[in-house]
């Protein structure tokens, strides 16, 4: 990695992987939808909030694949 902060978008991404991934936990282990809760069982903001943080989670994927730009040089293959 370089010693540069991320960008904005990164950032983003990498908060709604957070909350999807703990709000899952939290599914998963006490039965609670903490997303639900907050903002109602699949209103439109819960479905707005489910919506980014699905697309958060493809880009995480493909950040595996392809760096952001705000990183470059940190994922360059080797040759």
């Amino acid at each position: 990695m370089t010693s540069g902060g991320k960008c904005a978008i990164c950032k983003l991404v990498g908060l709604l992987v957070v909350v999807g991934a703990i709000n899952w936990g939290l599914v998963g282990v006490f039965n609670v939808d903490l997303v639900a809760q907050l903002l109602g069982p699949m209103s439109g903001a819960s479905r707005a909030v489910y919506g980014l943080i699905g697309i958060a989670g493809v880009l995480a994927v493909l950040a595996f694949f392809k760096c952001c730009p705000c990183q470059k040089g940190s994922c360059e293959t080797k040759k």
